[in-house]
C-alpha cells in the first residue's frame, strides 16, 4: 500500500505545508484545461449604465452605478425578525365553564367580585354579568385566563342571550380628534351609556334575578367579595 507523501505528524500536523507540496507535485507545470471556457459576465446597462459626458477633457462617456454604496455603516448589523407563520386561534373553552356558572374575577376593575358566565363570544372571550343590581358588574367581556370557575351554577335558560351580544356589540366608538386650540377651552364630557345597552342589561338581569331568588343565599353569595385569610391557598381549594 502506497504511503502518502505528506504524512501526519503526532498532534495532527502535516509534515509539509501547502507551498512545499505545491513544489513537490510540480503543480506549476500543469496547465489548465483548454476545453474549459470561463464564462465572462457581459456588462449590462441595467447594473452599470453608461452616460455621455460633455467636454473633451471629461471623455466621451462615463459609467454610473445605480446602487451606490452606503456612506455610513452600522457597527453591528440590524437583527431581522424571524417570519412567524402562526395564526392566533380562538381559545378553547374550559370544561369547568358552562352557561350559568358562577365565576370569580381575578383582574380588572371588578377583581374580587363574583359574576355569572353567560356564553363564549366568537373571539374567545367570556360574556358575563353580575347581575348589575347585586354587585355592580355589568354585561362585559373577560378573558378566561383571569377567572376562577366555581362549582356553583344557576339556571339561565330563561335569559334573553341573543346573537346580538358579540364582539362588535362591545366595540368602542371612534373618538373625535381634538383641535389644538380647543384643549383648554372645552372640558371633557362624562362617559355616556347608550340607552339600548341599559335596556339590554335590565332584560338580561331580570331573568337572572329570578333564578338567583330561587336558590337560598345565592344573592348574598354573589354580592360578597372573594377573599383569602392567612393560611389559605387557592391551589389547595375546591371551588
Amino acid at each position: 500500500m502506497a504511503q502518502s507523501r505528506n504524512n501526519t505528524l503526532p498532534g495532527g500536523v502535516s509534515r509539509f505545508g501547502r507551498s512545499a507540496m505545491y513544489k513537490k507535485k510540480a503543480m506549476y507545470k500543469r496547465k489548465k484545461n483548454p476545453l474549459k471556457v470561463d464564462k465572462v459576465a457581459e456588462p449590462t446597462t441595467k447594473s452599470v449604465p453608461i452616460k455621455s459626458a460633455k467636454g473633451k477633457s471629461n471623455g466621451e462617456s462615463r459609467t454610473v452605478a445605480i446602487v451606490k454604496p452606503e456612506r455610513y455603516h452600522l457597527a453591528e448589523p440590524l437583527a431581522k425578525p424571524m417570519p412567524n407563520r402562526k395564526k392566533a386561534g380562538v381559545a378553547k373553552l374550559r370544561s369547568s365553564l358552562t352557561a350559568g356558572t358562577v365565576i370569580v374575577l381575578l383582574a380588572g376593575p371588578f377583581r374580587g367580585k363574583r359574576a355569572v358566565f353567560l356564553k363564549q363570544l366568537p373571539s374567545g372571550l367570556l360574556l358575563i354579568t353580575g347581575p348589575f343590581g347585586i354587585n355592580g358588574v355589568p354585561l362585559r367581556r373577560v378573558n378566561q385566563a383571569y377567572v376562577i370557575a366555581t362549582s356553583t351554577s344557576i339556571d339561565i335558560s330563561a335569559a334573553p342571550i341573543d346573537a346580538k351580544f358579540d364582539d362588535a356589540y362591545f366595540a368602542r366608538p371612534a373618538s373625535a380628534t381634538k383641535a389644538s386650540g380647543d384643549f383648554f377651552e372645552k372640558k371633557e364630557e362624562g362617559k355616556t351609556i347608550d340607552e339600548g345597552r341599559k335596556a339590554d342589561q335590565k332584560a338580561v338581569d331580570a331573568a337572572i334575578l329570578k333564578a338567583v331568588g330561587a336558590v337560598p343565599h345565592m344573592k348574598q353569595y354573589l354580592g360578597s367579595y372573594f377573599t383569602l385569610s392567612k393560611g389559605q391557598y387557592p391551589h389547595e381549594m375546591i371551588f
